[in-house]
């Protein structure tokens, strides 16, 4: 579980095939600090740690997370948004964030916000899923690469986020332009109220 609060950006040193899985090796500022199995989020998917080495980790994707993420579209040297698990005697800062990518989506429009950016993303619009609670609503959260966001100007496919300097700085919102595609995880209330309406009709 997590809460969307980004801790930093790591860096892809190595990336490695294997079969339908990718092997990405990062390095981060907390790497000492890591353990095998622990989970980190990257770009807002949960992975596991499997190698710690040098001052540098190593996680696996999957097919289906690279399927639904962008992560497959990394290279070495690209920023990736981390975020180790949430404490439990913490405050939630962002919003639940379970780490489990539902789609990408793409940066259609960016703009000055006299200090701050508006980005404007869209995403595959799909009845059905938008049933089962897929989904943005105004002032609602959402997850875009990791980060909980306060979502703007929702559309049928689209919405708004606002980007602060600070945010804009510390993550790799900093690289996103008009065509970038970051990975999103809808709100898991909505989803939750959207099953129970479903199963009560």
């Amino acid at each position: 579980m997590f809460s969307g609060i980004i801790e930093e950006f790591a860096k892809v040193v190595a990336i490695k095939h294997d079969k339908e899985n990718i092997d990405f090796t990062l390095t981060c500022s907390f790497v000492e600090e890591l353990t095998i199995d622990q989970s980190v989020a990257h770009n807002g998917v949960c992975l596991t740690v499997v190698e710690i080495k040098d001052g540098t980790y190593t996680v696996t994707a999957m097919k289906e997370t690279l399927e639904r993420s962008n992560l497959g579209l990394l290279q070495v040297g690209d920023k990736v948004n981390v975020e180790r698990s949430m404490l439990m005697n913490g405050r939630l800062d962002g919003h639940i964030v379970q780490g489990h990518v539902d789609m990408t989506a793409t940066c259609i429009d960016m703009e000055d916000a006299d200090g701050s950016t508006y980005f404007t993303f869209q995403y595959p619009y799909d009845q059905q899923m938008a049933k089962r609670g897929y989904f943005t609503v105004d002032k609602g959260s959402v997850t875009v690469n990791g980060v909980s966001l306060t979502v703007c100007n929702p559309t049928e496919d689209t919405f708004q986020v606002a980007i602060i300097p600070y945010t804009f700085e510390h993550t790799n919102f900093c690289d996103i332009h008009v065509g970038t595609k970051v990975n999103l995880e809808f709100d898991i209330l909505g989803k939750y109220i959207a099953r129970l309406q479903s199963l009560s009709r």
